[in-house]
């Protein structure tokens, strides 16, 4: 029931984190631009981090090598399939996306597919372990803050009303404590269903990284911008890091 408890809890918490957008309306473009390029760079990290650091060590020792790893390339391409048919946008400057109204609707089904493959990986991670799930759900927070704040200017670029946007944001953030709802139900009847969503957190984390957030970082033609980024990536591995001491 403890693990039941995690999930539930830091599911909750990152879909929470869809409320965020409220607090850009006042913000001056180049302000939050500002600071979602900073969000970028952390999250960016810990999910490098979490990916390299906890979540490909755990699995190898749980799966066969060539299995683990063949999982996640699968992963990957699986992520890249998604994202093209769902029309993904992670627009992290804020409401500068290439849009229309019908793009709104499409982006609130890809996130909410998004979303439960994040709780069903949560609760697999937690399920292994409690530390190793604190990582993950972690990880995935610091990815949730920028990504959500662009959700949200994509909704209100594409016609929604300010509160309108916010409530299905959040509608369809809660579709994390689904999948780490079913994610659990599946461990408790599926014997080992959850070393196989290692991987697939693993293959997920470096899709993320890899084609959204590190090729953002490096349209950064300010070098002395680049290395604060770059700081505040490396402040994401150790955020990760000091979470895999907690006991």
């Amino acid at each position: 029931m403890t693990v039941l408890l995690w999930i539930l809890l830091t599911t909750f918490i990152i879909s929470a984190c869809s409320l965020v957008g409220v607090f850009t309306l006042s913000m001056k473009d180049a302000v939050l631009n500002k600071i979602l390029m900073r969000l970028v760079a952390l999250s960016s990290g810990a999910l490098l981090g979490g990916a390299f650091l906890h979540l490909m060590p755990e699995g190898v020792a749980l799966l066969n090598v060539k299995l683990f790893f063949s999982l996640v390339l699968a992963a990957i391409l699986f992520y890249l399939l998604i994202e093209k048919i769902l029309h993904w946008r992670h627009c992290h400057k804020g409401g500068g996306c290439d849009t229309h109204h019908s793009m709104g609707y499409m982006n609130l089904i890809g996130d909410s597919v998004h979303n439960f493959i994040d709780g069903l990986v949560i609760a697999g991670a937690f399920v292994v372990d409690i530390r190793l799930g604190l990582i993950t759900a972690v990880a995935m927070a610091l990815h949730e803050i920028p990504q959500e704040i662009g959700d949200f200017g994509v909704l209100i670029y594409s016609g929604f009303t300010k509160k309108r946007a916010l409530f299905l944001n959040f509608l369809t953030a809660l579709t994390t404590v689904v999948g780490g709802l079913f994610g659990w139900f599946l461990s408790r009847y599926s014997i080992g269903i959850e070393k196989y969503l290692l991987p697939i957190a693993a293959g997920g984390f470096i899709y993320i990284a890899a084609s959204d957030l590190l090729p953002e970082l490096r349209k950064n033609l300010s070098l002395k911008s680049f290395f604060i980024d770059f700081l505040f990536m490396l402040g994401g591995v150790c955020v990760i890091l000091f979470v895999s001491l907690i006991e």
